[in-house]
């Protein structure tokens, strides 16, 4: 052991050289080589499995394969839902700039709102 005098902290000298880096490096390569062994070997398993599964199951099941076009009940998921807005607006729009009917038996019809607001301005809001 070593002491100095301005510092009464003392510490083993003995043990930091006898450290055999060789050694040390050695165990982890090793280590790496088992690593990479593992996972080989765990892939060659998968492989294997995952054909032999293959082989055995039916590409289909029988119930599947016969109601294959049928749709689920509504509401469906959207396939495409960008083309889905612009058709509801493009549905709206024609709505709000057309001329229609509402309800043919009681007389109600739909006019378009730039005619609706011209029309509201020039005779003011009836209450």
């Amino acid at each position: 052991m070593t002491q100095h005098a301005e510092h009464p902290i003392t510490h083993e000298t003995s043990d930091v050289s006898d450290a055999n880096v060789r050694t040390i490096f050695g165990f982890g390569l090793g280590l790496l080589a088992v690593a990479i062994a593992v996972h080989v070997i765990i892939l060659l398993v998968f492989m294997f499995f995952e054909a032999r599964e293959r082989h055995q199951a039916p590409s289909e099941y029988p119930l599947a394969a016969a109601q294959q076009n049928r749709l689920p009940p509504e509401p469906r998921l959207q396939t495409n839902p960008r083309q889905d807005l612009a058709d509801l607006r493009a549905r709206e729009d024609a709505t709000l700039t057309t001329y229609g009917w509402v309800d043919k038996n009681a007389g109600i019809v739909r006019i378009p709102i730039d005619e609706a607001i011209r029309l509201t301005v020039q005779r003011g809001v009836v209450k």
